[in-house]
């Protein structure tokens, strides 16, 4: 089975270092267009350069959004697997070992895994359900957004990242 220092994902912190290279250098784009000589753009005014700025720093955010909620839910399966194969001994990885017997690798993140999270976790019942909320976005992002996400609230790649780590430090992990 996976352990986490066999991936070769990136880590939160990578992830918004990149998010952070990605926004300036879009803003060191557009802002040495005329310099460049960018044909799809040397029409454009500053108005409608502006605008395109902005959505491309939203669709970076959204993107860098779904690197951070994709691997979160890595750890929580990588999780799940190390405590079925190391059979840790508390009860949450005991009921893991009995889902693993009925689904193996087969399990469902929000069903299964974090409701059994809550379950043998109360205290962090809150921040399952943030977790939940934000992997509305994971799924429009994830499957083409061919629909009109109904998410409860707003997200952007500060909230979700802000989230990522505040779960990656409250929550008991068996990932090394």
């Amino acid at each position: 089975m996976a352990r986490a220092s066999d991936l070769e994902g990136q880590s939160l912190p990578e992830i918004a270092e990149y998010q952070a290279d990605a926004v300036d250098s879009l803003g060191l784009f557009f802002s040495t267009l005329g310099e460049n000589n960018v044909s799809r753009y040397l029409s454009s005014t500053p108005s409608e350069l502006s605008e395109v700025l902005t959505r491309r720093v939203i669709e970076t955010d959204l993107r860098s959004s779904l690197a951070v909620l994709s691997s979160l839910e890595a750890v929580f399966r990588i999780d799940y697997l190390i405590r079925c194969q190391d059979r840790l001994k508390d009860d949450l990885s005991r009921d893991f070992r009995e889902l693993y017997k009925q689904s193996a690798a087969r399990v469902s993140l929000e069903d299964d895994i974090l409701g059994l999270w809550s379950q043998h976790h109360p205290t962090l019942k809150k921040r399952i359900g943030e977790f939940r909320g934000a992997l509305k976005l994971r799924h429009w992002l994830a499957h083409g957004r061919y629909w009109i996400p109904k998410l409860g609230r707003k997200y952007d790649f500060a909230d979700v990242y802000l989230l990522a780590t505040i779960i990656l430090g409250e929550f008991p992990f068996a990932v090394g």
